[in-house]
């Protein structure tokens, strides 16, 4: 399936307060170029600052989603990525004169209307997806919220969620394609209940909240001076009543499930903050923004691996990242001293698995020891080396202009010896990292068996 990327065709405007700031916010869309992505604008600031919505910039999570970028925040800017991401546009700016959207009726909806009367365009470059190709997935023993994601041609969520209360109770939804997204999802409100009303309040949050922009679910009971003191607390002139359908001031639903869809229209919004879009069913149990995040950090790996593995691996291969060719093209060693046969796994800047298949034909064998041949322990932490270095590489700019230089070794420990026929998988992992100087740890195994361990630091420096 190939799509063209897509942006709005001209600039539109909306205008209202923030949800939890209460701040009164000028939003313009404006057309961005392809790879843009999702670039937020402080327009009221010097130089106007951006702020790239992903997940490298969420700061807070805290009812609602927050990015920041050298001390400039925007506040919960779930709706309006949800907005962009359901109409399946890529590239956008979003200009604001403060520091949080507005809530508008407290869905998506506005946003939506506002990009379409901007019209959308495709533009001269393919969308980059990331297609799931095994099970994702993310559980939170302790709250009971859980994250899968499975193979699926298209972009799916079917989202559950238990809150043991009779207005929502157990409830779920389902969204089969993003064809269903602005009908079905886009309208859902935010929501809370009503013992978080005062919580939100005293935390300096929902200072824009109102009955107008969020559904108020009645959990406790409530009597005329509680009613007057949240009138008070939120300026509210209208008469406080409490609904026969367990709604303050009985409020329709727009759809009967409209909680559980806001939740998902949430997830969309956060998912989005991957910066690509995602070809995958998504499973959702008892999840909010916390769960959401964690799940796009996994994303994010997964994509920057197959990044990775398309620079240097243009065949895929079973149960690999890098063959011996794609190696060749990432480190500057060569025979008699390139001793990595294949990486298995890399996670960019956490973890690399290598293998080393030892043979007969290693030149050091003749010599150590005739008649007895053991691999030196010196080359086995040469190649533990090696496999770290694949990692730390990846995690450059322009890899193929540095190398590096090992600077320090320590903790090592050699358990077992290695001889001919012996396959060596080595895990490293990332302990330090800063952009010229890093410090892994490395365990070699054969068979299962740890046969050397030790800690190395590094320096990564251009090559002359």
């Amino acid at each position: 399936m190939l799509k063209q990327q897509r942006t709005i065709a001209k600039p539109v405007s909306y205008k209202g307060h923030g949800l939890h700031t209460g701040n009164l916010t000028n939003l313009t869309f404006k057309p961005a170029p392809p790879n843009t992505g999702y670039r937020f604008v402080r327009t009221d600031l010097e130089n106007c600052p951006e702020i790239l919505a992903d997940i490298d910039h969420v700061v807070d999570i805290s009812r609602g989603t927050t990015i920041a970028q050298d001390g400039v925040k925007i506040h919960t800017v779930e709706h309006v990525l949800a907005a962009c991401a359901g109409l399946e546009i890529d590239n956008v700016l979003v200009e604001l004169d403060n520091n949080e959207p507005p809530v508008g009726d407290g869905s998506a909806l506005p946003f939506v209307t506002a990009l379409t009367e901007a019209g959308i365009v495709e533009q001269d470059s393919p969308k980059d997806y990331l297609i799931i190709e095994s099970i994702i997935s993310y559980q939170d023993e302790k709250s009971g919220r859980e994250i899968v994601i499975l193979p699926s041609d298209e972009f799916r969520i079917t989202f559950m969620v238990d809150y043991q209360h009779p207005v929502i109770g157990k409830d779920y939804t389902a969204m089969y394609s993003l064809d269903e997204f602005v009908k079905e999802f886009a309208p859902a409100r935010t929501f809370c209940f009503l013992h978080e009303v005062e919580q939100l309040r005293e935390m300096g949050l929902a200072k824009g909240g109102n009955l107008d922009n969020a559904i108020v679910i009645i959990d406790k009971p409530i009597n005329k001076e509680e009613i007057e003191r949240l009138k008070k607390l939120f300026n509210l002139e209208e008469e406080v009543v409490l609904g026969s359908n367990g709604v303050l001031n009985g409020k329709e639903l727009r759809f009967t499930n409209e909680p559980v869809r806001h939740k998902t229209l949430d997830m969309i919004g956060d998912l989005a903050l991957l910066g690509v879009p995602l070809l995958g069913h998504v499973m959702a149990a008892r999840a909010g923004h916390a769960a959401n995040v964690e799940v796009v950090k996994l994303l994010r790996k997964e994509h920057e691996k197959r990044q990775i593995r398309s620079k240097y691996q243009h065949k895929k291969g079973r149960g690999f990242v890098f063959d011996a060719n794609a190696i060749l093209k990432i480190l500057p060693h060569r025979y008699p001293f390139l001793l990595v046969d294949k990486i298995i796994d890399l996670i960019p800047r956490e973890k690399v698995v290598g293998i080393k298949n030892v043979t007969h034909n290693e030149p050091f064998f003749p010599g150590h020891f005739p008649g007895q041949p053991i691999m030196p322990g010196v080359m086995i932490i040469e190649a533990m080396a090696q496999t770290g270095g694949v990692m730390l590489l990846n995690a450059q700019d322009e890899p193929e202009n540095k190398l590096v230089f090992f600077t320090g070794i320590d903790k090592v420990k050699f358990r077992k010896s290695v001889h001919p026929g012996d396959q060596i998988r080595f895990e490293v992992e990332m302990l330090k990292y800063r952009r010229s100087f890093c410090k892994i740890a490395g365990k070699a195994y054969v068979d299962n068996d740890l046969v050397c361990e030790a800690e190395l630091s590094a320096a990564v420096v251009e090559r002359d």
